[in-house]
C-alpha cells in the first residue's frame, strides 16, 4: 500500500492506529475514522446504539472529541421492517448526541446482510494526540471495561445467556468511552488504544510493536465478565477468535498455568470495548481513582510496560 507523504497527515496507516489525524493548524487537527458492525442482538435500537458507540470509540482512543458523524447503512431490501431500521438509526443518533457530535448525513446501500456504523470526525490539538505507539518502560497499563463481549454475544444469539448477564454486557457496550477519555486527559498518557475486534492480546501487541516494548499483564487484575470463561468452555466462540490467537499468541508467554479457556479469553473479539491506557507510573493510582469516581467503575490497573529487544506480551497470574 502506498502511503501519503503529506506532512499534514500526523497519523496515517503506518502504525495501525485507531484513526487518522490531519493537521489543520498549529491549534487543531482532525481525527477521522469509520467503522460498522453486524447486529449484536435482535433489538434494533440496542444494535444502533452499540454500533455508534463502537465507531465513536476510535476518536476517544486518540484523545479527541467527536464533532460530526455520518451514518453508514447496509440494509436489506426485504425481511426487516422500516420501523426497525428507524430504531437502528435512532440508537445511533442518541449515542452521537451524547457524544456531542452532530449528525451530518450518511449513505445507504442495499445488502443481504444488515450492517450499521458511523464515519466520525473529531478534533484534537496536534500536540496532544494519543498514539498506540508511545508506551514507555515503567508505564502502568489501565483497562477501562471488562473483556468477554465476543463469547457473551455468541451465547446471547444462541439463546444460551440469561437476561441479566446480557443486560450487564449491553450496559458496558453502550457506554461511550467519552468519560474515560476526558478523565484521562488530566494525566500523563503515553499511549492508548481501544479494545475491539483483535481482542485484548491483539491490540496490546499492536501497542508493544509500535513502541518496541514488552506488555506485562496480571491476569487476575484484568476486568472480565464473570461468565465469559465458562461460555468459552461451552463452545461459545466467534469466527475471529482463532485468527486473533494466530496473530498474537506466537508473541506471548504465559508465565503461570492457564486453562485453554482462560487463554482464549485474551483473544476474544470485543465490541465497543474499553480503552487500554499506558500511563506514567506516578499517575496510575490517581488516574484509576479518577476513572472509578467518574463512573468507569470496572477500570483496573492490569499490568505494566517493560523494556525489551523484541515486542511481546507476558501474562502471569
Amino acid at each position: 500500500m502506498q502511503h501519503t507523504t503529506d506532512p499534514r497527515l500526523l497519523v496515517g496507516v503506518e502504525a495501525g492506529d485507531d484513526a487518522g489525524v490531519f493537521k489543520l493548524s498549529d491549534e487543531i487537527a482532525l481525527i477521522q475514522t469509520v467503522d460498522y458492525i453486524t447486529p449484536i442482538s435482535d433489538d434494533p435500537y440496542e444494535f444502533g446504539r452499540v454500533a455508534a458507540a463502537n465507531s465513536l470509540s476510535d476518536v476517544y482512543a486518540m484523545g479527541g472529541d467527536p464533532i460530526t458523524v455520518m451514518n453508514i447503512c447496509a440494509f436489506p431490501e426485504k425481511g426487516i421492517e422500516m420501523e426497525d431500521l428507524g430504531q437502528i438509526l435512532q440508537g445511533g443518533l442518541d449515542a452521537a448526541t451524547e457524544a456531542g457530535a452532530a449528525l451530518a448525513g450518511g449513505h445507504t446501500v442495499i445488502d443481504e446482510d444488515l450492517k450499521y456504523g458511523l464515519a466520525v470526525t473529531g478534533t484534537i490539538h496536534p500536540d496532544k494526540i494519543w498514539r498506540n505507539s508511545g508506551a514507555k518502560p515503567g508505564d502502568a497499563l489501565i483497562l477501562t471495561k471488562p473483556i468477554g463481549t465476543g463469547t457473551t454475544l455468541t451465547a446471547h444469539r444462541k439463546g444460551k445467556l440469561d437476561p441479566e448477564s446480557y443486560a450487564a454486557t449491553y450496559k458496558q457496550m453502550s457506554t461511550l468511552n467519552k468519560q474515560a477519555c476526558e478523565t484521562a486527559r488530566a494525566f500523563s498518557i503515553h499511549a492508548a488504544t481501544d479494545i475491539t475486534g483483535f481482542g485484548l492480546a491483539g491490540h496490546a501487541l499492536g501497542m508493544a510493536k509500535g513502541a518496541g516494548v514488552r506488555m506485562r499483564f496480571r491476569y487476575e487484575s484484568i476486568p472480565r465478565y464473570p461468565w465469559a470463561v465458562e461460555l468459552i468452555r461451552k463452545g461459545m466462540g466467534t469466527k475471529s477468535t482463532a485468527p486473533n490467537a494466530e496473530y498474537a499468541e506466537p508473541h506471548m508467554e504465559f508465565l503461570d498455568s492457564f486453562t485453554k479457556e482462560e487463554r482464549t479469553l485474551l483473544f476474544d473479539p470485543q465490541t465497543s470495548g474499553g480503552l487500554l491506557l499506558s500511563v506514567h507510573p506516578e499517575d496510575a493510582d490517581g488516574l484509576l481513582a479518577a476513572l472509578v469516581k467518574s463512573g468507569c467503575t470496572e477500570s483496573a490497573i492490569v499490568g505494566d510496560v517493560e523494556a525489551s529487544d523484541t515486542p511481546s506480551i507476558t501474562v502471569a497470574r
